[in-house]
């Protein structure tokens, strides 16, 4: 299975201004793996440490962190000498001994020769608890599941997301079909890389639901063991609403559908936690789509969508045979997917920001506003081929955007400011 992640773990190991590395994901988005596959590729050998109930390691940790004991100790752990050149050293699930992440400064400032790569299932939550290690230390990447081109590499259509890779839209559109076929499977299987693995495998989308409904539990059960109690039920409860939210027209977060009167400052640290264990994409509402797009965001209006396009499936019990067949019925659902799909795309690119824009009066609603350094994007999500744009028409003769994106089914083509691009092509937007 390839990951892209793997040539940004590459250009760290290659920086001269390395740092201690920190890898942020949801849990199951394959953080383990891509360590161990990096140290395997790329190095002559790897120490992995757990620290999930080791007791070893909390004890050197306890001391000191001075960093010449602190690599005796792991060379007597590992059963070998340390070679800083040409050894990867990864400490998983990290944040169980707090005194291992506050140790990376101590690496930087005294031994950055090392290479040392860090992850925890819920990492995300330690370090905005504020565990000990100065900011600035430490790099971070952030892990995502399998995009689209990743779930066609593991499927074994490698030449077609080449063939992405190379804008060649002529001869995509030769091919599109099986573009199409592959983006309802990904529609169904998603990106979790456990259940891409399986399907490769084995082409059975009920094992492939089977371990969505897994990975669902390990999640529930996550909020009841690492939550604070007393908002356990709030983040239940907010959670189990995101389908039923992005199933609206308008699919602005709204804390009426969590619950009768309930309110944003009583939900406000369930969405945090939510956040910061990657298990959702929060979208901010802009008013206007003027640089920098963060001074103009909205705070009190927001959509969220979830980890996976395939979870959230999972989540609402979406039959394959509705998704592969274009049943009737699945027509309202099939466009918060459809945004669940682009989303999960448009964040594997950390260096896009992502917003989403309607006009005071909410007659105008354009479903994502993309930043990407040199341009501020619009960009309408159509589920079909279908090209009307109403909001987009809008948007574009009152802000006139250099360049406009619509995306749907239909084949790329070009007019004055606006590209259509093909949904299975989304990743073009970059």
């Amino acid at each position: 299975m390839y990951r892209y992640a793997i040539e940004n773990l590459d250009k760290w190991k290659n920086s001269k201004n390395r740092k201690p590395l920190i890898i942020e994901g949801a849990r199951q988005v394959g953080k383990t793996w891509i360590m161990k596959e990096f140290g395997k590729k790329s190095y002559n050998k790897t120490v992995y440490i757990n620290f999930d109930s080791n007791v070893q390691m909390a004890e050197l940790f306890s001391i000191d962190l001075n960093v010449e004991r602190i690599i005796m100790g792991l060379e007597l752990y590992a059963g070998h000498k340390i070679n800083p050149s040409d050894t990867l050293i990864i400490f998983d699930e990290v944040q169980e001994v707090p005194k291992a992440l506050s140790s990376l400064k101590y690496f930087y400032e005294n031994a950055p020769e090392y290479h040392i790569v860090c992850a925890g299932s819920l990492l995300g939550i330690a370090l905005h608890e504020g565990t000990s290690f100065p900011v600035g230390k430490v790099d971070f990447l952030k892990l995502y599941p399998l995009s689209f081109k990743e779930f066609l590499m593991a499927i074994g259509l490698e030449r077609f997301a080449e063939l992405l890779d190379k804008k060649d839209y002529d001869m995509i559109k030769s091919f599109k079909q099986t573009y199409i076929d592959a983006l309802k499977q990904y529609y169904y299987i998603g990106g979790m890389p456990e259940v891409v693995a399986s399907f490769a495998d084995e082409k059975d989308f009920n094992e492939a639901r089977k371990i969505q409904k897994r990975i669902l539990t390990a999640y529930e059960q996550d909020f009841s063991k690492h939550a604070p109690k007393e908002i356990v039920p709030k983040i239940r409860m907010l959670w189990n609403s995101i389908p039923s939210q992005l199933a609206k027209e308008n699919k602005k977060f709204i804390y009426g559908l969590i619950r009768e009167g309930a309110r944003a400052k009583e939900y406000e640290t369930a969405i945090m936690w939510l956040s910061d264990c990657g298990l959702v994409h929060k979208v901010s509402r802009i008013n206007a789509p003027n640089i920098p797009l963060k001074a103009y965001e909205d705070l009190k209006a927001f959509k969220l969508f979830i980890v996976d396009v395939g979870l959230l499936g999972a989540m609402v019990g979406l039959n394959q045979r509705t998704l592969l067949n274009g049943n009737e019925l699945f027509t309202e659902f099939k466009g918060a997917l459809t945004e669940q799909y682009v989303m999960q795309q448009l964040a594997v690119n950390q260096d896009l920001g992502v917003y989403y824009y309607t006009n005071d009066r909410n007659t105008c609603e354009v479903d994502f506003i993309v930043d990407n350094g040199d341009n501020i994007i619009p960009l309408e999500v159509k589920a079909e081929i279908n090209l009307k744009a109403k909001s987009l028409k809008t948007y574009r003769e009152k802000f006139t955007p250099k360049i406009s994106i619509r995306s749907s089914m239909a084949d790329y083509s070009e007019e004055i400011g606006l590209i259509n691009l093909p949904l299975y092509a989304i990743d073009g937007i970059e």
